[in-house]
Parts: C-alpha cells; sequence; structure tokens
C-alpha cells in the first residue's frame, strides 16, 4: 500500500554530515523510521516516528547526532546525520507500518513496508 525511496547517501569522511530523505507514496502520517544494515551485521532500528509525528526514538548510538523529521509538504522522511562516525556506514532504510508504533516496534523492526536502501559510507 506504501511505496518508500531513499536517497542521499554517498561517500563522506568522518565529522561529515549527511541528509537522507524517504518519498512516500502513502499516508504521510504512518509511523515510519530509519533503520540500517552495515556489512556483515544484521538490520537495527536507528530512529522512528509514531502515528503523526506523535513521538519520536532514537537509537542509544545516534542520539545527539540523528535527527529525524517529517515534511508534510514534500510527503517525505528525513534523516539528518551530522558527526559521522565509520561505524554508521551501512544501508539505510526507510520503513513504515499501517498501526502506530512504540519503541519496542521499532527495535524489533516490525514493520511492514521497506525501501530498497541508500548506501551511506563514512571513512576515516
Amino acid at each position: 500500500q506504501v511505496q518508500l525511496v531513499e536517497s542521499g547517501g554517498g561517500l563522506v569522511q568522518a565529522g561529515d554530515s549527511l541528509r537522507l530523505s524517504c518519498a512516500a507514496s502513502g499516508r504521510i502520517n504512518y509511523p515510519m523510521g530509519w533503520f540500517r544494515q552495515a556489512p556483515g551485521k544484521e538490520r537495527e532500528f536507528v530512529a522512528g516516528s509514531r502515528w503523526s509525528g506523535i513521538g519520536a526514538y532514537y537509537a542509544d548510538s545516534v542520539k545527539g547526532r540523528f535527527t529525524i523529521s517529517r515534511d508534510n509538504a514534500d510527503n517525505t522522511l528525513a534523516l539528518q546525520m551530522n558527526s559521522l562516525k565509520p561505524e554508521d556506514t551501512a544501508v539505510y532504510y526507510c520503513a513504515a507500518d499501517f498501526r502506530d508504533r512504540i519503541y519496542s516496534d521499532f527495535a524489533s523492526l516490525r514493520m511492514s513496508y521497506w525501501g530498497k536502501g541508500t548506501l551511506v559510507t563514512v571513512s576515516l
């Protein structure tokens, strides 16, 4: 029901910033989030926005550095990433669900719709 397309990934140096964007064809008020999968590792939760943006959650590893936001005018979800570290290197995925999601749902990757991902590479 929802199509998601990520963009904004690229190659940057440690300490740099990147802004990822997720274009949603469905309802913008769906709970949405960002997830990532580093080489050789399992996919993990990064940041989530609850139904209608009622609240936001962040993984401990990105708190204070990443900010999730919604742009209703453009029908997009963004992830502002600052002070990037090599360990942030991963394919970043945008995801959504048709139900409200709380932290445990995001952390357990309980999302129904997924984008194809965009690669972020952070070098030293």
